[in-house]
């Protein structure tokens, strides 16, 4: 082989050297981008969506080994049940009832109560079921545990925190001036926490039908040109002071 030959072959592995270190470079940061873009994204409400599912409502009735009966708040914790029941239960109310421990006899007398306030507030007693459990801990205090399950909106988990806030190279947000992965999380939770009926995320709930026998008596006061405000004479004893008359 000539020299000529040889110093053109060399040129050309150089130059496939030069294409294939800018491919690689390109490709790497195509990748990085399309990573933070991909795993988190800046609007919150995208990285911590409320999502619809069903959940579990649930109350704790504690029991002694001496007393069968419930107190007056645990009837009032009760009767809350039946009412939240018959408004959003997607399934039957499970009752966990004590047995093989030591209050064991006391909490079946305080089921037959809990048995019979719910099926008095409306929950037919084919909804109701009955299982029977014993507690990993014996010196833990065995309650009764009603459940149900309903439609609830989550959001979360929180907490997690893949990496640091400050400046450094494993944390391409910084420089972009990005969201922090966790940023957002609390407050997505705390709203979905809060919402009380999970449909109206998705819809506008149907409008009721307006007071006619109100709306009437207005009607006619505006007809006959007369005020239609309303007149509150149980406000003036609220009040401190006449300045300002």
């Amino acid at each position: 082989m000539s020299g000529s030959s040889a110093n053109h072959g060399r040129r050309a592995w150089c130059r496939l050297g030069a294409l294939a270190s800018l491919a690689l470079t390109l490709s790497a940061c195509n990748y990085t981008s399309g990573e933070v873009v991909a795993t988190i994204p800046d609007d919150y409400k995208m990285r911590h969506p409320i999502a619809i599912e069903e959940g579990r409502q649930a109350i704790v009735v504690f029991i002694g080994n001496g007393r069968g009966g419930l107190t007056v708040p645990q009837r009032d914790d009760v009767a809350g049940l039946a009412r939240s029941w018959r408004r959003e239960g997607t399934g039957a109310i499970i009752a966990e009832v004590p047995a093989g421990t030591p209050n064991a006899r006391a909490a079946a007398d305080a089921y037959r109560e809990i048995r019979a306030m719910l099926t008095a507030h409306g929950v037919p007693s084919r909804a109701i079921t009955l299982r029977n459990t014993t507690p990993d801990d014996p010196r833990q205090l065995a309650v009764i545990r009603l459940s149900y399950p309903k439609i609830a909106a989550v959001a979360g988990p929180c907490g997690l925190w893949p990496d640091d806030l400050g400046p450094n190279i494993d944390n391409p947000g910084y420089s972009n001036n990005l969201h922090y992965q966790n940023f957002g999380c609390a407050t997505q939770r705390n709203l979905a926490a809060m919402i009380d009926n999970p449909a109206d995320l998705e819809q506008p709930r149907s409008e009721s039908a307006a007071y006619t026998p109100r709306r009437s008596a207005l009607f006619e006061k505006y007809r006959k040109g007369e005020s239609t405000a309303v007149a509150y004479p149980e406000a003036e004893k609220a009040k401190l002071s006449d300045t300002g008359k």
